[in-house]
């Protein structure tokens, strides 16, 4: 029993020598500890509203606008990242996520709402000042409130979100005409915009590497969009997306006067938008960092490490 016991003892002890090694003659700097996120919910305007929250309250500030049909959730590999050094906030908006979903009957699905919805609850968190990180959807959403409120705004970081009409790509047609005329359309749209086919190729674009992409991103937000009243929720946010356009030549008058500290990212394999825009915002703002990323419509799938890199040189760039 004791020979038994001291041969025991002696592998426990060279299997601990062993492990102690391999992580002493790691390769440095390519681990590091994920930051710990909260959760939590806030009510704003009678809405309770989710949000995902990382790092110290008083680093700089960025907030995380998400884009169709996808959650706070989708920056949650960046706010695990990037938690040691800013204190991030990323909220779902109403009808997604976690946030309450009211019905089309009770709540005005439009993007003026719901930037005014998402602009109060900055307010009920009291966040001043900060850098708005706006996707897809998040673009609408961040640029109102960046128009409205110019002073809250240190600086603007973008991913595959669209300023210039010549940004959208040659699948809107369908949706072009659903703005021309709902009823006749409505149909056409929801399979354009809402199908699983769409949800994921809004993922994996013309990306050759498919393996790479967890397949519960699109399948989770089918179901999403599957849920009840979602269709309907859907359906008028993109009627309202016809206010966008016309709302561009104002986002691009503002970018080219004020010159806000500007990050672009997109990823080179998206079929939502033209390729062609990141350099139009680069012409709009000469000083803008911009970088195509080998990555669909949500880099952050793919690539949350050159990402979190881009984005914490951004933020240690600015005074």
């Amino acid at each position: 029993m004791k020979t038994t016991r001291f041969i025991f003892r002696a592998l426990t002890i060279a299997a601990l020598t062993f492990c102690n090694l391999a992580v002493m003659n790691a390769p440095k700097g390519n681990w590091k500890m994920e930051r710990p996120v909260s959760y939590h919910t806030i009510n704003v305007d009678g809405l309770s509203i989710f949000y995902r929250e990382a790092g110290p309250k008083d680093a700089p500030t960025i907030l995380f606008l998400h884009g169709l049909p996808s959650s706070s959730r989708m920056f949650q590999p960046l706010l695990t990242r990037l938690g040691d050094k800013y204190h991030l906030i990323a909220p779902d908006y109403p009808g997604y996520g976690h946030s309450d979903w009211p019905s089309t009957k009770e709540f005005a699905y439009t993007f003026d709402h719901i930037a005014f919805v998402m602009t109060n609850f900055t307010q009920a968190l009291g966040l001043s000042r900060c850098t708005l990180y706006m996707q897809d959807y998040g673009g609408p959403v961040g640029f109102r409130m960046a128009l409205a409120h110019p002073e809250r705004v240190r600086s603007l970081i973008i991913q595959d979100a669209v300023a210039h009409n010549e940004g959208l790509g040659a699948n809107w047609a369908t949706r072009r005409a659903f703005w021309d005329d709902r009823p006749a359309h409505e149909q056409a749209l929801r399979k354009n915009l809402l199908s699983l086919a769409t949800t994921k190729t809004r993922h994996i674009g013309d990306d050759p590497n498919v393996e790479l992409y967890d397949p519960d991103l699109w399948t989770d937000e089918y179901a999403f969009l599957n849920a009840p009243g979602q269709a309907e929720i859907q359906s008028d946010l993109f009627y309202d997306y016809r206010t966008n356009v016309a709302a561009y030549p104002t986002w691009q008058e503002w970018l080219q006067r004020t010159q806000p500290a500007l990050l672009v990212l997109w990823g080179k394999h998206d079929l939502s938008f033209d390729l062609g825009e990141p350099d139009r915002y680069r012409k709009d703002v000469p000083n803008a960092q911009v970088h195509i990323l080998d990555a669909g419509h949500f880099a952050l799938d793919t690539k949350p490490d050159e990402i979190a890199v881009l984005v914490s040189k951004f933020m240690n760039g600015q005074k």
